[in-house]
């Protein structure tokens, strides 16, 4: 079994999402025959991109959700609307104990994700985290543990 996690960021032109919506579906492919297990938040961009491209691989898809009511952290229907689509098809959810939304639950999902996985595909612009429990954070974090982080940033990449 590959445990694969995903952080990265949220708001991505719509070329990036499509480029990295390949580069996901590229790097899940070499897993081979092996059970290939996603790990994700299913935040809205590349948690989102890459929840899609584990089903599409044939994968099983765990969500970990970073708080309670953690929908209403959303910023619009649309990507409400997948969240929780794809939370219905997750074969596992672990819901993290905040009440609400916060930087603090973004970055203890975050790390939960790193801990679970062993390899962590970070879809990132290599700039230091907006606020706390951004991508750098937990790219930080996995880096420390050792973890084989890889990152996806695609040549001319942008995000909104």
């Amino acid at each position: 079994m590959t445990l694969i996690g995903c952080t990265g960021h949220q708001r991505l032109s719509s070329s990036t999402r499509r480029d990295v919506a390949a580069a996901i579906a590229a790097i899940l492919a070499t897993v081979g025959d092996e059970e290939l297990v996603g790990l994700s938040s299913l935040a809205e961009g590349a948690d989102q991109l890459f929840a899609f491209a584990v089903l599409a691989a044939g994968g099983q898809l765990r969500a970990v959700v970073p708080s309670q009511d953690y929908e209403r952290g959303f910023q619009s229907d649309q990507p409400r609307d997948i969240y929780t689509s794809l939370l219905r098809l997750a074969s596992d959810c672990t819901t993290l104990s905040f009440p609400a939304p916060s930087q603090e639950a973004f970055l203890a999902a975050g790390y939960e994700i790193a801990d679970r996985c062993d390899v962590l595909l970070a879809v990132w612009d290599g700039q230091g985290a907006a606020g706390k429990g951004g991508t750098a954070d937990v790219v930080s974090y996995a880096r420390g543990r050792g973890l084989d982080v890889r990152v996806i940033w695609p040549s001319g990449a942008s995000r909104e």
